[in-house]
């Protein structure tokens, strides 16, 4: 039984992270640690405004939803304290310090789990299974997008104080829509190599990209796919909202798309469309329980996470990646000789 639980960060993420732990763990005794001193946190047993004060609480199990450029320091520290840690996606918005967090989490056997809740939806999960056991043969492509207006993302709030818009806070489509990136990997494997171009086309009142566009070259691997590119195009800019995957076969093409929560299989020479998986539509915090409920169970079994530190790790070193081929007007990068490099966005 989880006693004592912390949610580091109280903007909307973390307001649900606290919903879902109350449903799950009504008895514990759940802290939240916000910027804010006096502030308090409905719902919650009580806030801290600084880390000591939640270290001295000594939560058991942690989440940390605040701003992505903040995660790493708090992270350490209740790592080092034998906290097991659900840290909200991106893990970082740098590859820096990321590899330090690891180890102490390694040694102090801890479950660091990244919140890529993506990876428990039922229809991402089927269009996955598909693609694996081969129903449209050898991958020949990969076309991806993502796409919704920032404006009207979440209602009731000014976009423009949101961790979207701001550089420092971690803003921009690349590390606020990076699930793209971990599910691409999750499905059809590491990726060699990043080719892209970003920029901000639109007139929001921001400091970060709203618009990019990658090509990644997906790992040879026999088994599933065969050195394959996949085409990525993220943005903050469309007023109908996308999220689509569409793998393209030897023998047919398979698409899955997030907002309708289905899998459609297109085949045979007639180009055929069959809905083989529809959610109708899916339930959007019914990933996050399945996430949370996953976390939970590693720590009871002693059991590693389906989306690890060494997974978030991967994703901030794409996204690094595709930083610096912008920046060389996109050539292209290859991971293993970006490795280690932090690219200023500045």
């Amino acid at each position: 039984m989880m006693q004592r639980v912390l949610i580091v960060g109280f903007g909307s993420i973390g307001q649900r992270h606290l919903r879902i732990v109350r449903e799950s763990l009504p008895l514990s005794d759940v802290r939240v640690l916000r910027r804010e001193p006096g502030t308090t946190a409905e719902d919650a047993d009580g806030c801290f405004s600084s880390l000591d004060e939640a270290l001295a609480f000594a939560p058991q199990v942690a989440i940390v939803a605040s701003p992505a450029p903040f995660h790493v320091k708090v992270a350490l520290a209740l790592a080092k304290q034998g906290c097991h840690l659900l840290v909200e996606k991106p893990l970082s918005d740098t590859p820096e310090g990321v590899p330090e967090l690891l180890m102490a989490a390694s040694e102090c056997g801890i479950v660091l789990q990244v919140a890529y809740n993506l990876r428990f939806s039922p229809s991402l999960r089927d269009f996955r299974q598909r693609v694996l056991s081969g129903c449209i043969g050898r991958i020949l492509s990969i076309r991806c997008e993502i796409g919704q207006h920032l404006e009207t993302w979440r209602p009731g709030t000014d976009y423009r104080l949101g961790v979207s818009a701001c550089r420092e806070l971690g803003g921009g489509v690349l590390l606020e829509l990076s699930h793209e990136l971990d599910y691409l990997r999750w499905i059809f494997g590491d990726i060699d190599w990043v080719g892209a171009w970003m920029g901000r086309q639109s007139g929001l009142e921001i400091n970060v990209e709203d618009t990019a566009h990658l090509l990644l070259g997906v790992h040879n691997n026999p088994v599933v796919v065969c050195g394959p590119v996949a085409v990525l195009s993220l943005d903050f800019l469309r007023r109908d909202s996308t999220r689509r995957c569409v793998a393209i076969g030897e023998t047919g093409s398979l698409a899955w798309d997030g907002i309708a929560g289905s899998v459609t299989l297109c085949g045979g020479g007639n180009g055929t469309e069959s809905v083989v998986l529809s959610e109708h539509p899916p339930v959007r915090d019914e990933t996050y329980r399945e996430q949370w409920r996953h976390f939970l169970s590693c720590i009871e079994n002693k059991s590693s996470p389906l989306v690890g530190g060494s997974d978030g790790l991967a994703v901030l070193e794409l996204v690094n990646a595709a930083w610096r081929s912008a920046a060389l007007e996109g050539a292209r990068v290859h991971l293993n000789q970006n490795e280690g490099m932090v690219v200023n966005r500045g």
